[in-house]
């Protein structure tokens, strides 16, 4: 092989590897079964399949890390993550990240409380002088983050949360439905705890990257084969594996992003 044709070939490598590397993405995420979590240490869930399966149809490579939300959101800001998965919307976050068109999911959230000290939830009124577990890192909305009426207590993960509220250290907790859900059969309390019906907010959530080059392109393309991936029987079958149908969207307005 001549060494003109050698050194062609080389450089043509050398190019494929860089662009192979400049497609790799890390994305972090915080377990949030069953949107994404782990299981006998395989990565599953309705959003996280999704999403991989459309990462493999644009032929991008993605490196995955589950974390709690606080850290996800550090790694973020400081530039040691690509992108985070099943993240919310919020002015407060344009700056930084970039949104396809098309969210993953849509979720509501919800209150719960104990049977034996129930608290059933109607408005933020009937919080006067309780204590609510939250989550770190969650972006609540303002009228729930700056209320004077009730008390947050934050804990590390959803069962840590779920655990203070059997053990009656907090009076409710917040979180989506479907993940207390999953939090309350895992934990086997469901005769302990009661959902409320009373839907606080909803909510849809995206993967999104952060601002730079080409990023916005990537968007785009995400968007469209997503789109393009929820109108197919697979992704039928895997909402219902799930258990995840479309949510209403008369959204009330209180708002708790992610």
């Amino acid at each position: 092989m001549p060494v003109v044709v050698q050194l062609l070939t080389a450089l043509l490598l050398l190019c494929l590897s860089v662009a192979a590397q400049a497609e790799k993405l890390r994305i972090v995420t915080e377990p949030w079964a069953p949107y994404v979590y782990e299981e006998n240490g395989k990565t599953l869930g309705l959003d996280y399949e999704t999403t991989a399966i459309v990462f493999k149809r644009l032929g991008i490579d993605v490196e995955w890390q589950l974390l709690p939300w606080k850290r996800c959101l550090a790694m973020l800001e400081q530039g040691l993550a690509d992108g985070a998965l099943d993240i919310f919307r919020s002015d407060e976050r344009d700056a930084l990240l970039l949104y396809p068109s098309e969210p993953l999911s849509d979720v509501e959230f919800v209150m719960f409380y104990a049977n034996a000290r129930p608290h059933p939830f109607r408005s933020l009124e009937d919080l006067d002088g309780l204590t609510v577990g939250t989550s770190p890192g969650y972006l609540y909305s303002q009228a729930f983050r700056e209320s004077t009426r009730f008390k947050q207590e934050a804990a590390p993960t959803h069962e840590a949360n779920f655990g203070k509220l059997q053990l009656g250290r907090i009076d409710l907790l917040i979180t989506d439905r479907r993940v207390g859900r999953h939090v309350l059969k895992a934990l086997q309390l469901g005769d302990q705890i009661t959902e409320s019906p009373t839907v606080v907010s909803r909510q849809s959530q995206y993967l999104a990257v952060r601002r730079g080059a080409g990023m916005d392109l990537l968007v785009q393309r995400f968007g469209a084969e997503l789109k393009r991936f929820k109108h197919e029987p697979a992704y039928a079958e895997l909402s219902a594996r799930y258990g995840a149908g479309p949510a209403a969207r008369t959204a009330q307005p209180d708002t708790v992003p992610r």
